[in-house]
């Protein structure tokens, strides 16, 4: 038989709903606007029309924005970026993790601390730029000209997904390693046939971690990579924001669409990639983050 609510409850538990409902609705919201936006005429648009629903539909901008090769190269550009980008740091950081959880590595202390120690102080813009020179320099001693590698192997670390899997490695019984030590299997083959497997839900969190961060990296996309054919596509967005923001540029605008209108229609498609992946991970989101963040 289902208890009763008491008094303090249901007050509760209606304010909380309320929260969430009003919480998720100003989540919403942008999203939602920038979908009316992207596809509602120049004049809505331009005197500030459009509150949630859009007015004189049309879809000029999504196929002005789709004709454009610029568009298709920043977004390849971008894939590649998060891609391999993703794979890298989950690979650097799977390798550290396992490595940080082990009690027999030498100095294991010094380095937790060491790797906690950079969260609390950050060294700050400059050093991170000299090391992206640094890095650029060794690249160019070994004969790579694209500047998008740079920016996946000089960002591939991360602190605190590092921790995360550390201590999601720490949650694994010393037993079942020992078991399968003892039927021969390596360091590599332990890692990847008993940890690996173990501690999915973690991973799986990570990579969400690494992939959004990726996917949504500017500035030092913008700083590092000169060639405009190699840049990702948020700085084409932030490129055509500045565009059109020129009062000059609109004058020469024909269409049905307003400059606004382009600019909402390349956020939504830039959105969309991360809204499909989303919803496979989010199962083993929560799972992942409370087993990463919880030391025994």
């Amino acid at each position: 038989m289902k208890r009763k609510l008491e008094t303090s409850e249901l007050i509760f538990k209606v304010i909380s709903y309320t929260l969430l409902t009003v919480f998720a609705i100003c989540c919403l919201y942008p999203f939602l606007y920038a979908i009316s936006a992207a596809i509602s005429g120049k004049h809505a648009v331009e005197y500030n029309e459009i509150i949630l629903f859009p007015k004189d539909i049309q879809f000029e901008a999504f196929r002005e924005m789709f004709m454009s090769n610029e568009f298709w190269n920043s977004y390849s550009n971008t894939l590649f970026l998060t891609i391999y980008g993703t794979v890298w740091s989950l690979f650097v950081s799977i390798l550290g993790g396992y490595a940080l959880s082990k009690k027999r590595l030498l100095f294991r202390k010094f380095f937790n601390f060491f790797l906690v120690f950079t969260m609390w102080f950050s060294a700050g813009i400059v050093p991170q730029y000299l090391n992206y020179v640094a890095t650029s320099r060794v690249f160019e001693g070994m004969g790579i000209t694209d500047d998008k590698w740079l920016v996946v192997i000089a960002m591939g670390m991360a602190a605190m997904n590092i921790i995360l899997l550390r201590n999601s490695f720490e949650g694994v019984p010393s037993e079942i390693e020992e078991a399968a030590v003892v039927e021969g299997a390596s360091e590599m083959q332990v890692l990847s046939k008993v940890f690996i497997p173990m501690c999915k839900s973690t991973i799986a969190t990570v990579t969400l971690f690494f992939a959004i961060s990726r996917w949504n990296g500017y500035f030092w996309a913008r700083q590092m990579i000169s060639n405009d054919y190699e840049q990702p596509l948020q700085v084409f967005i932030r490129n055509k924001l500045e565009f059109y923001t020129d009062s000059e540029q609109l004058a020469t605008m024909t269409g049905n669409y307003a400059a606004d209108s382009l600019i909402f229609a390349l956020i939504v498609c830039s959105i969309i990639p991360i809204l499909i992946i989303y919803p496979f991970i989010q199962k083993y989101f929560a799972k992942g983050t409370n087993a990463g963040g919880v030391k025994e």
